[in-house]
């Protein structure tokens, strides 16, 4: 018989063994295809920056990509536990009235100013600091897969120092970036689950 505990830390591990795999086929064929082609019809445009800039994005780049993939796993983590927790109204079960107001003010926002909408999701709107809150007040929810509530909110506000010099096109200090290693390690212990 399969424990229940195990078979929640294999499906959070997945995606992490996923994206090993991702890589090393991508080693394997010589790079991505799709970022291949994003290159060569960004390629006009970035060589018009200084060799700087453009040294700076390359290094930072990496980061951005590692903290998008764990923001938006951490929004799926959300979403697939509290919609199973609470069924398809779960947002509206869920989730504070303060953090509904701004994800509202947000899609109205790029609703009003013409662009595509991001997505479908209210999830998708809201902030990382949001998705800590959001986890913090379902804790129940949450307490058997992840190990305690205070390191969540320990991680998430560390987590959360970090992303504002990646998503505001900062540049992370070498001190920073192990900062931001030891605090993605620190997020995959904690859904390593309780002791």
């Amino acid at each position: 018989m399969i424990d229940e505990r195990d078979l929640e830390l294999f499906v959070l591990k997945c995606p992490v063994i996923e994206a090993g795999l991702r890589t090393a086929v991508s080693r394997i064929h010589g790079g991505d295809s799709g970022q291949q082609a994003a290159d060569m019809s960004t390629s006009e445009y970035v060589k018009q920056f200084d060799f700087e800039s453009r040294t700076r994005a390359r290094k930072m780049s990496q980061y951005y990509e590692l903290f998008y993939m764990l923001e938006n796993d951490v929004r799926r983590i959300i979403q697939e536990t509290l919609e199973e927790a609470h069924g398809v109204e779960w947002w509206s079960l869920c989730v504070e009235q303060s953090i509904k107001d701004e994800v509202n003010k947000n899609k109205k926002r790029e609703a009003e100013a013409g662009v595509s909408l991001r997505s479908e999701s209210d999830i998708d709107y809201t902030t990382f600091g949001q998705l800590g809150d959001i986890i913090r007040k379902n804790w129940p929810d949450f307490a058997g897969m992840m190990s305690n509530q205070s390191a969540v909110s320990r991680v998430m506000f560390q987590l959360n120092m970090l992303r504002a010099s990646i998503a505001h096109c900062g540049l992370l200090a070498d001190d920073e970036v192990d900062r931001l290693k030891l605090a993605i390690k620190d997020w995959f212990r904690i859904l390593a689950g309780p002791a």
